[in-house]
């Protein structure tokens, strides 16, 4: 499944920077960053919950906001994109 992981971590103290990085961190091992705190991933049911549970036991839920979203497919159809484009295509070849 196609999955749009977007977040607002509160960076005011050094343990909210700290989330902030971890956040990232968990995001990267499952997709891609399109934009500072938005992520694209291609995950399965099972990696979708290991996702989903890893960036909750991150985030405070009293100060940060995190959103998910199920993307339509084929997500190509559903997405329009301005500007500079550093997309990797999920289901293409990894070398060429």
């Amino acid at each position: 499944m196609e999955i749009l992981v977007a977040y607002d971590v509160a960076t005011e103290t050094s343990e909210g920077q700290r989330r902030l990085r971890q956040v990232a961190r968990v995001c990267l091992d499952f997709g891609q960053r399109v934009q500072k705190s938005v992520f694209e991933c291609s995950v399965s049911e099972i990696q979708y919950e290991k996702l989903r549970q890893s960036l909750l036991e991150i985030i405070d839920e009293e100060e940060d906001s995190l959103r998910i979203y199920r993307l339509p497919t084929p997500k190509e159809r559903f997405v329009e994109h301005y500007g500079i484009e550093r997309g990797v295509d999920f289901h293409g070849p990894l070398v060429v």
